[in-house]
């Protein structure tokens, strides 16, 4: 379906794993940062749409709507966040914070190849999942992509072009530590676990640092609507508006930095 820039019979490498604990998950070495920590999130829950999510014990929540995994997605990140721009640059500049199981940027490179409009895209993840839980979810079968091409991206720890259209560099590290460039992207798809689970991620100070990475006009889009989300996107220089969400959830918020 898609141009893969590396081998199709080339085996995944790098994924070095070692006892971490019994639920939190294994201990992976990257050259270029710390040990960290993979997580390993028990078996795929399969959603409404028959799409995968998985859930986390850590925080007690799902990746994704049981209602629909990829519909949610496609609804809040795709159609309000790529598609909510009103005219498109050379190359579009996608930041996303919570990369997760790779199901926004997957739904990202597909949108980039079906539109032909490059995109670089970064993706920020503290808490990456393992080589075996990423093998059993079902995005890029139903998809119609290339498994290899979806364990390859959640290799991308240094910008590999994935795609013809489609560029990614994961992150594996905190928001707090993220030091982004200023004026840089376009779009920022937040696709944290919620605010209840995850305060320290939900911030005015690191909505801030989110308004000062986009271009004026950029925009932030994000499943939760909850009053302390809103009152700090606005503090942090954003409008807000609400659109209706997807199956499962009323509203969600699309922010413009100013």
């Amino acid at each position: 379906m898609f141009d893969f820039f590396f081998e199709q019979n080339t085996k995944i490498s790098g994924w070095k794993e070692y006892p971490f604990s019994k639920t939190a998950g294994v201990v992976f070495g990257n050259p270029l940062k710390p040990y960290f920590c993979r997580m390993n999130s028990g078996t795929p829950i399969k959603t409404n749409d028959g799409s995968h999510t998985l859930f986390n014990d850590s925080v007690g929540e799902h990746y994704h709507s049981v209602f629909g995994a990829v519909q949610e997605s496609e609804h809040i990140f795709i159609r309000a966040g790529l598609e909510g721009k009103q005219t498109f640059p050379e190359v579009l500049q996608v930041l996303e914070i919570g990369f997760g199981t790779g199901l926004n940027a997957l739904l990202t490179l597909k949108w980039a190849e079906d539109n032909h409009q490059p995109v670089q895209y970064i993706g920020i993840e503290a808490f990456p999942l393992t080589e075996t839980t990423l093998k059993q979810l079902n995005y890029a079968e139903m998809l119609h992509i290339e498994p290899l091409l979806f364990l390859k991206m959640h290799q991308s720890i240094t910008q590999q072009q994935i795609t013809s259209h489609f560029s990614l560099q994961v992150l594996h590290e905190k928001l707090q530590d993220f030091l982004p460039e200023k004026n840089r992207f376009h779009v920022v798809l937040f696709d944290a676990f919620s605010p209840d689970s995850q305060p320290e991620m939900w911030t005015k100070e690191g909505f801030i640092k989110l308004h000062d990475a986009l271009i004026s006009g950029g925009i932030l889009v994000t499943y939760s609507c909850k009053g302390s989300v809103k009152r700090a996107l606005k503090a942090a220089g954003f409008s807000l508006e609400k659109l209706p969400g997807p199956p499962g959830k009323r509203e969600f918020l699309r922010a413009t930095a100013l």
